[in-house]
């Protein structure tokens, strides 16, 4: 394993299974809602929240089309940051509930000078296999992995 002061760092791109997997969930919520016995003005609320929710989620974490999307990390002497168009590169702390699994990655983490937790998902296939496989060894065995960034 190489040493707490070595660089690393990661790039990722939009996932096509992670797109296919939200949008039938969102089907299926739709049609849940076109076949559950509500007042109307109910089905419209309920098909505006799920649009909405489409609206914001889609280029943020999925299509990584925003600015605000997050599309890169790296762990340096400094502690963990990740990278987006709109502010760069930015200090974060990683959760303890965060999970590095074979298929997906899921980043819990809190920016540095930010009250709330935020959630990642980082599929195998939004990255080279290697990189997706040193990535989760990172995060499982890094020393320093809880400590936030300076």
């Amino acid at each position: 394993m190489s040493s707490p002061s070595d660089g690393f760092e990661c790039r990722w791109r939009p996932s096509r299974r992670l797109l296919l997997l939200y949008g039938s969930v969102q089907a299926l919520a739709l049609l849940s809602l076109s076949l559950v016995a509500i007042p109307g003005w109910a089905l419209a609320l309920g098909v505006a929240l799920g649009l909405g929710h489409a609206a914001w989620v889609l280029p943020r974490h999925i299509l990584l089309s925003s600015p605000q999307a997050f599309s890169a990390l790296r762990c340096t002497a400094d502690g963990w940051q990740l990278w987006n168009a709109a502010t760069g590169w930015q200090a974060i702390q990683l959760r303890r509930d965060s999970l590095a699994l074979p298929l997906v990655v899921v980043l819990r983490f809190r920016l540095v000078d930010g009250r709330w937790v935020r959630g990642l998902c980082i599929p195998r296939d939004g990255m080279a296999a290697d990189m997706h496989r040193r990535l989760r060894v990172r995060l499982k065995f890094s020393r320093r992995r809880w400590v936030a960034a300076q």
